[in-house]
């Protein structure tokens, strides 16, 4: 049913939008709901999800459906984070310096970036436009380069084809934290209406990839580059970047799916754009068997996640778990890198399995909250960082947040070196495994509302279950261990979901494939208590 306070709201939203499109949409939404009966009761229905907004900040900035009104992302929308970002950045004595702004190739990110850029503009900023659709992580990379007080980067990352966003970096180049968001955030709610805000054209283009290309090819440690190559962008803009900076390093043998390699929007061949997601790997393991490829690659859509993918002993492909390739990276780091005092980083979620490696090259090591956002903020003399779910920052110097395309190069010079000497990636993972113990992880997912999940959180917090020891790392985060367990729960950023990591860890005393056995045994006996536990609570 449509509210006389309904109707209002919309009203001024579409009198506030500078956009003929959006505005023509929301118009066409509240006629509707105008109309009353069954569809008038419909269009009321989805025009009130729409102005149910404002969209908040949440992974380094703003998110969700690319549609009119202020819980999506528009030109509208875009035009108030901007205007609240820059009477911020003008707050701390920053305004008139450089800004950049880049976009992936997502349904709308040319318009979002050119609105960011005009306000950026408007308000008197220096601002550096990226030439066209590139990866995020060339955003990061200029943000250092130029000596940018902030970034902005038009992506979803691997979002559904819905959905665009809005990310934010600031001078260090790092992505927006605490308390710089809230207070952002508060700069955008008392920020005008979109069609009052000043703009400007910005006609500044910075192009920074040639740069990004020799940084990248930079970072191998040895001299092996015989090695093929599948690779997957999943139809996003890493294709071309990442077999420059390939083939930059000396790996020129890449062969990319050609179904999948130019920036398409709609994702026609994935169910979901992220190389996490079953199915979303298949077209690049099929390449890769096809052409007897030594080593598989899949790039999230914006380029700022990276999976791996190997052959077994048997030929049969699969994909490497973010915790097997963070582990992987981090050894080949300290054990080639000459660091004077370095730092290793992960979050509470991930493996532990990379504090023992640090422990062996006697390296620092640091566990932080999920998100780029807190491992790139670790401690002083950071050199390598990562997360489970297939981020990893191998150049913080370079590029302070995770690389995908850097973390290939990595990877096929870890592999080039090894398959030098007749071994593999899985050959190095039995390797850490019996000189650290086998480390396996596994998440469990419960889809409930938010005050649910918060309520087994406190639970579980006030009321641990027997035998485990508990802290928080953050309000909404408990830990659990036992002997050679442990277990995080939190609540998802982004869906209405409670989540929990499991990780067990079992000696090597008599045999790997022993050890490996009894370890698959108790996680599989955690996942079950766990599965128990969050449905009691």
């Amino acid at each position: 049913m449509l509210t006389p306070a309904l109707r209002d709201a919309a009203y001024r939203w579409i009198a506030d939008d500078p956009n003929p499109g959006t505005r023509a949409e929301l118009q066409a939404l509240l006629a509707a709901a105008l109309a009353g009966g069954a569809p008038g009761d419909a269009a009321a229905a989805e025009l009130a999800d729409r102005m149910s907004g404002p969209l908040r900040f949440g992974t380094a900035g703003l998110r969700g459906p690319v549609r009119a009104g202020p819980s999506g992302m528009n030109v509208a929308v875009v035009r108030r984070a901007t205007a609240g970002l820059a009477a911020w950045l003008s707050g701390r004595g920053d305004g008139g310096r450089p800004v950049v702004v880049g976009r992936d190739a997502r349904h709308g990110s040319e318009a979002f970036a050119q609105a960011a850029a005009e306000v950026l503009a408007g308000a008197g900023f220096a601002v550096h436009v990226l030439p066209e659709p590139l990866p995020t992580p060339v955003l990061a990379f200029a943000v250092r380069r130029l000596g940018a007080v902030a970034g902005i980067q038009i992506t979803a990352s691997h979002n559904p084809q819905a959905d665009n966003g809005y990310k934010v970096y600031l001078a260090d180049g790092a992505q927006l934290a605490p308390p710089a968001d809230a207070e952002i955030e508060a700069a955008i709610t008392a920020a005008p209406g979109a069609f009052s805000i000043p703009t400007a054209p910005a006609r500044t283009v910075l192009d920074p990839v040639e740069d990004y290309l020799s940084r990248v090819a930079s970072l191998p440690r040895g001299g092996a580059r015989g090695l093929r190559i599948a690779l997957t962008p999943l139809h996003g803009v890493g294709g071309r970047a990442a077999v420059h900076a390939l083939s930059r390093a000396g790996f020129t043998d890449v062969h990319v799916v050609g179904s999948q390699a130019v920036p398409d929007p709609d994702f026609p061949t994935v169910a979901f754009p992220n190389p996490e997601e079953p199915g979303a790997t298949d077209a690049l393991l099929a390449l890769a068997a096809e052409v007897d490829a030594d080593l598989a690659i899949a790039l999230d859509p914006d380029a700022d996640r990276c999976a791996l993918g190997v052959p077994g002993p048997d030929g049969t492909w699969r994909m490497l778990s973010g915790d097997e390739t963070g582990v992987l990276l981090g050894d080949h780091l300290l054990r080639c890198g000459g660091y004077t005092d370095p730092l290793v980083a992960t979050t509470v979620v991930s493996s532990s399995m990379l504090g023992r490696i640090a422990q062996a090259y006697g390296a620092r090591y640091a566990e932080t909250l999920t998100g780029f956002k807190w491992i790139v903020r670790g401690g002083p003399g950071l050199v390598y960082g990562y997360e489970e779910a297939l981020g990893y920052c191998v150049d913080p110097d370079a590029v302070r947040d995770k690389d995908g395309i850097a973390a290939a190069v990595l990877a096929a010079d870890l592999l080039a070196g090894l398959r030098a000497h007749g071994r593999a990636l899985l050959d190095r993972l039995d390797e850490l495994a019996a000189a650290h113990g086998v480390h396996l992880t596994a998440g469990v997912s419960l889809r409930t509302e938010p005050a649910a999940r918060d309520a087994v959180v406190a639970r579980l917090g006030a009321q641990p279950p027997q035998g485990w020891e508990i802290d928080r790392p953050a309000p909404d985060v408990l830990r659990l261990r036992r002997a050679g367990e442990r277990l995080v729960i939190r609540p998802s950023g982004t869906e209405p979901k409670l989540k929990a990591y499991l990780e067990v860890v079992e000696p090597v005393t008599d045999g790997l494939d022993e050890a490996r056995a009894r370890a698959t045994d108790r996680l599989a006996a955690l996942r079950a208590e766990v599965g128990d536990l969050l449905q009691e609570a």
